[in-house]
């Protein structure tokens, strides 16, 4: 059970290690772009390739799909980016459903753990299998996988190397589970705990009066999706690299632009200037800062 490209990997890698995967659910079909044509997820894409059935509900508590999804007599089911699910799901396969979690858990829980650690400006995250329960990213631990996250990440960096290293854990977890050999293991609870909520368009506006390396964080952790914003000659502008510097800037207030119009821009942070790598303003395409400031005039 899965959409996106980050769910797709953990499929292909049940798929060519000779797992029968009898099934995948994913989302309905979408309309988009200007002939609105119904657009597949990823995950349909993958799985119509290679001649595997096909589930897309638009309720998952719909009794003609619960019927279908009994019919396929799954020992397990995998979840990986996907929705909540009822327990009338999860609770269906005899081995159980297990969840993969782009965090170590229980840090993280919520729609948007990869941004979220970056954002914090953590540097280790991971990924995490568990038996789901019906309290969200609450179950049982199964196994865990450590991955660094170095000074030039951004959020979508660390994201293609969890897909890729999650991949091989939901394969070694199957198989775990297929041998009746595995952990169990309780998620602690008495850290205190960081939780990734869901992301909107408010959650991206930068705040200058943050200190330059949170903004920093904030900006890579939001890099290239959704992107960080604020805004430039009162039009939003996103900005996907930034870059620290020692620059003070005491006099000037937050939020402040300096700019020698060729080469550099800069924003006043709450203690220092940030210098901006690479943006784009409303209405043109995505750009390093010497081009963009070649064709925008402060």
């Amino acid at each position: 059970m899965g959409t996106p490209d980050f769910a797709v990997a953990s499929l292909r890698k049940l798929v060519e290690n000779g797992c029968e995967v009898v099934a995948v659910v994913t989302a309905p079909d979408k309309p988009s772009g200007r002939g609105l044509h119904l657009n597949q997820t990823p995950v349909k894409q993958y799985a119509v390739s290679h001649g595997i059935p096909v589930l897309q509900p638009e309720k998952l508590k719909n009794p003609e799909f619960l019927e279908q999804l009994k019919s396929y007599q799954a020992d397990l089911q995998v979840v990986v980016a996907f929705r909540m699910l009822p327990e009338v799901v999860w609770n269906m396969p005899p081995k159980g459903t297990f969840n993969l979690h782009g965090s170590l858990l229980p840090q993280y829980r919520g729609a948007a753990p990869i941004n979220w650690a970056v954002i914090n400006g953590d540097i280790e995250t991971g990924v995490t299998t568990f038996f789901i329960k019906q309290e969200i990213d609450t179950g049982n631990i199964i196994f865990v996988d450590k991955e660094p996250i170095y000074p030039h990440d951004n959020a979508g960096t660390v994201h293609d190397r969890l897909m890729e290293r999650g991949a091989d854990l939901v394969l070694k977890t199957v198989k775990a589970i297929q041998a009746g050999d595995y952990p169990q293991l309780p998620q602690e609870t008495d850290m205190e705990l960081r939780p990734a909520p869901k992301i909107f368009k408010e959650t991206c506006e930068i705040n200058w009066n943050q200190p330059a390396e949170k903004v920093h964080n904030f900006i890579r952790g939001l890099s290239p999706y959704p992107a960080a914003w604020t805004t430039l000659s009162d039009k939003i502008c996103k900005i996907y690299q930034s870059e620290l510097t020692d620059t003070q800037g005491k006099d000037v207030a937050p939020g402040t632009v300096e700019s020698d119009g060729k080469t550099f821009l800069a924003f006043k942070c709450a203690d220092q200037f940030l210098r901006i790598k690479e943006l784009q303003i409303e209405g043109k395409k995505k750009m390093g800062v010497q081009d963009f400031l070649r064709g925008f005039r402060l």
